[in-house]
């Protein structure tokens, strides 16, 4: 019988099984942030056991609420920042070099086809891209990953997931895993892995793969997965190219990892998405789940573009498409935080950074601030966002506040007009 992904990773990485489907895997990454890491910290400390397994496999940011806003944001900042001094962690970025974890540690190509990673953070399921096993735990797997270097895992089971057909024009990987959360449900893949399929996956970039897979835990999944192709070296050959003699030599090592054509699947979900339309999310769940055009005319507040799901260089683009030559309505305040300073830095370059400036727009730093109602964007009791964040839970971006979850472009055109939109109207 063959292996999925995950079960060829888990295999891959076991270090030891103390009770019977129960595996303690060795960790190849961990990553940290300000918000989880400190508790992590401080515990180590309490218990006399202030060390890391390895500082060259822990990669540190502060992230969330950056700069920090208060006083006990500038604290759990400070523990983050001397932690890292303390064990010389040379991968920490700290204010200025700073970006949304799960889009500046990719960038940086800490991520591989075939790695473990973890962290205190429920979206880590986005490294799964690169045909990884990325995922989020709680604060004592952290500290056991932090001082020991391994994580333990309940045995995988994987739901295929075949996205067939061609996406049509202003239909995005957003739309994409919105339509399969409602199909799924929230509780639809829980303690299973989410592995994508189909010639639809294999046309998306590693920006889109990343918007699908960071939203897998949003159906239960602990993570979502992608089959390593030439997109994936493409994408990391400014890191990987004095590892391998060609492209072609690293993508032959890192198709070991693809799923065998004989896997056992719990589930096998197919889905032609070549009629799918742009969704929108509605309530308080992610799998609450209408097109746009059935939410049309929903008046908003704010509009919000950036996050871990879509704050990297291809999402602004998509938005700066419709916001080029309009102005935002009056109603309306626009957001947008590009997720690192070096998407930052390529969006002024094409001069995206002035579309949404001439729009109306604040631009603000990388930051996750707005996305769980730490900072900058955090909403009012009654007020209604668009984001193109991945939770739309009652209170996520403020309390009292709703969120309605989209595309960058459906963002974009729902700023313009004020009321959710379809851009494809515009």
């Amino acid at each position: 019988m063959g292996q999925t992904t995950a079960e060829k990773i888990f295999n891959a990485h076991l270090r030891d099984e103390p009770f019977p489907g129960t595996k303690v895997l060795d960790l190849d990454r961990v990553l940290c942030h300000e918000i989880t890491t400190p508790i992590a910290i401080a515990d180590l400390q309490w218990r006399k056991k202030d060390r890391v397994f390895d500082a060259t496999k822990i990669k540190a940011v502060i992230d969330h609420v950056t700069p920090s806003k208060d006083s006990k944001t500038a604290l759990q900042a400070k523990m983050l920042r001397d932690w890292a001094r303390r064990h010389e962690i040379k991968d920490f970025f700290d204010v200025g070099r700073n970006g949304v974890c799960h889009a500046l540690f990719p960038e940086k190509g800490f991520i591989r086809p075939g790695f473990t990673a973890i962290m205190g953070d429920s979206h880590t399921c986005t490294h799964g891209a690169f045909g990884a096993f990325a995922a989020g735990v709680g604060t004592t797997d952290l500290e056991v990953g932090i001082l020991k270097g391994v994580c333990a895992f309940r045995e995988p089971k994987t739901i295929r997931v075949n996205l067939t057909g061609a996406l049509a024009g202003g239909v995005y990987a957003k739309d994409v895993i919105l339509y399969v959360i409602g199909q799924l449900g929230v509780n639809g893949a829980t303690d299973c892995v989410l592995e994508f399929h189909g010639p639809v996956v294999e046309a998306m970039s590693m920006d889109a793969r990343m918007t699908l897979c960071n939203m897998a835990i949003e159906a239960g999944g602990t993570c979502g997965i992608c089959q390593p192709d030439m997109t994936t070296v493409d994408y990391l050959w400014p890191f990987i190219q004095e590892e391998f003699a060609s492209k072609e030599t690293a993508l032959a090592a890192y198709q070991q990892w693809c799923a065998d054509t004989d896997a056992a699947y719990v589930k096998v979900l197919d889905f032609d998405v070549s009629n799918l339309i742009p969704q929108v999310t509605y309530d308080f769940k992610p799998d609450c789940v209408k097109s746009a055009a059935e939410m049309n005319g929903t008046p908003v507040d704010q509009v919000y573009i950036g996050t871990c799901t879509n704050g990297r260089i291809e999402d602004l683009r998509q938005a700066a498409e419709i916001l080029r030559g309009r102005q935002i309505a009056d109603s309306v305040r626009g957001i947008v935080s590009p997720a690192t300073p070096d998407i930052f830095k390529q969006a002024l370059a094409e001069g995206i950074i002035q579309v949404f400036m001439d729009a109306g727009f604040c631009v603000t730093n990388p930051t996750c601030g707005a996305c769980l109602g730490m900072s900058n964007g955090v909403l009012s009791e009654g007020e209604v966002c668009a984001s193109t964040s991945n939770r739309n839970f009652n209170g996520r971006m403020g309390k009292g506040g709703m969120v309605h979850l989209m595309s960058p472009a459906t963002a974009a055109a729902t700023a313009i007009t004020g009321v959710i939109t379809d851009a494809r109207t515009l």
